[in-house]
Order: C-alpha cells, then sequence, then structure tokens
C-alpha cells in the first residue's frame, strides 16, 4: 500500500535534489490532511537550520498546541537531534521516517519521551539517500556535522 504522505516528502525530497540540495523531505500532517511541506535548504539557503523538517514546521505556519497534539511529522530520513528537539517542543505525537539505515537520529531518546516512531524502511529513501552520499560525501557529512 502506499502512504499518500510519505510519497508526498519523497516529492519534497526530489525537489531538494533537483535544486542541488540534500535529498531529504517533510509533510506535517492533521487530521488527514498536510498542513506543511518541506525540503532540506540547507544549501540553496546557506542556511545551519533549514533541515527539512524545519522547513516543513516553517511552512505549516503558526499553529496552536492542540493542533500539534493531533499532528504527525512525515520524514523521509531520520530526524537529527534538532529536528527531534522541535518534535518534543511542540508536543508532536508521532514521527513517520523513510529510513534509518543511511542516518539515524535519536530515536529511542523520542520514544523515551512518548513520541510514537514509525520507520518504514522505504526502499525509494534509503536508494536516494544512498546515491546523494555515494556522489556528494562532503555535503553530506557538512550537513551531518563529521
Amino acid at each position: 500500500m502506499t502512504d499518500i504522505y510519505m510519497q508526498a516528502a519523497i516529492a519534497q525530497a526530489r525537489k531538494s535534489l533537483a535544486e542541488g540540495g540534500i535529498p531529504i523531505g517533510s509533510v506535517l500532517v492533521i487530521d488527514g490532511k498536510i498542513v506543511g511541506a518541506g525540503h532540506n535548504q540547507r544549501v540553496q539557503k546557506g542556511s545551519c537550520v533549514l533541515h527539512a523538517e524545519m522547513d516543513c514546521l516553517e511552512n505549516a505556519g503558526r499553529l496552536t498546541a492542540a493542533d500539534y497534539r493531533r499532528a504527525t511529522l512525515y520524514s523521509t530520513l531520520s530526524p537529527c537531534d534538532m529536528c527531534s528537539g522541535t518534535v518534543l517542543l511542540y508536543g508532536i505525537p508521532k514521527v513517520v521516517i523513510g529510513e534509518n539505515q543511511t542516518f539515524q537520529g535519536p530515536e529511542a531518546y523520542l520514544q523515551s519521551r512518548g513520541v510514537v516512531l514509525e520507520n518504514q524502511h522505504n526502499t525509494e529513501c534509503i536508494q536516494l539517500m544512498q546515491d546523494f552520499i555515494t556522489a556528494n560525501p562532503q555535503l553530506w557529512f557538512e550537513d551531518i556535522g563529521e
């Protein structure tokens, strides 16, 4: 079964790649509706914080605490410490990730704080990141701080 929300996140990742950026995408879903979408824009905007999840939340705009409590954040890649912290800050109860094979953020910590984490082990997400890391190792290591 195709997950339309993960497909929307993958479309965002492909958009980033087409722009010369890192192929990671994210969407925020509330009550079955995508209310925000974004992609990694560190390269495109010269930003130190515009990971896909951060761009997605920025594009969703100002929401209430009640909205966040009903939200699910989709990301093509396991969220890093910064993005995971934002999930906790806003009380987003569920995160669905495409994969954590190429990078794994603090998933156990998110779960210990009550966040439901679902890993789809999505082969398209894995291939997208593997191809990117192989072609752009320096850019990838810059993004993850290594």
